[in-house]
């Protein structure tokens, strides 16, 4: 997988279950996002890969501010 394309769900999955339990989870709303906010990293194939998208998706969760975790967390 960390070559080879996934479907998102798939990645959603293998990203989730392979991170410190302290660090955001991946969601298909927030990949979209993430997708539309970095098209140039899908011009390729709109799969996503663990070697190309990983930790860039990590680094922008990290400062990423959905209302939606916010309110999850009060």
């Amino acid at each position: 997988m960390n070559f080879i394309g996934a479907t998102t769900d798939s990645f959603i999955k293998y990203y989730n279950d392979n991170i410190p339990a302290s660090f955001p989870r991946a969601t298909v709303r927030i990949l979209k996002k993430f997708q539309a906010l970095y098209p140039g990293l899908f011009k390729e194939s709109a799969e996503w890969t663990i070697n190309k998208h990983r930790k860039k998706l990590m680094d922008w969760l990290s400062s990423y501010r959905d209302e939606n975790l916010n309110e999850r967390k009060r």
